[in-house]
């Protein structure tokens, strides 16, 4: 039993069907342009653009507040 109930055999003969209709060579094309591209996608991910290496980056730096003064209670508000 293969996968999900395909069976190593049904595989070999769609594998088979496959390599009949496409061709050795334009499949060999296929798969370097699809390596290439992936490889091309790997290397953009571990670059960082242009644009966020100038920005520094900090993290929560806010200004600092004033302390909260107490207000005087006046009888109203009492």
């Amino acid at each position: 039993m293969g996968f999900g109930g395909i069976s190593i055999w049904q595989l070999v003969i769609v594998l088979g069907i496959i390599v009949l209709l496409f061709g050795t060579k334009k499949l060999r094309n296929i798969g370097g342009d699809l390596g290439g591209a992936i490889k091309g996608f790997k290397k953009a991910m571990k670059e960082e653009p242009e644009s966020d290496k100038s920005i520094e980056k900090k993290d929560a730096d806010f200004a600092p507040e004033q302390p909260a003064t107490k207000q005087e209670s006046t009888p109203e508000q009492k």
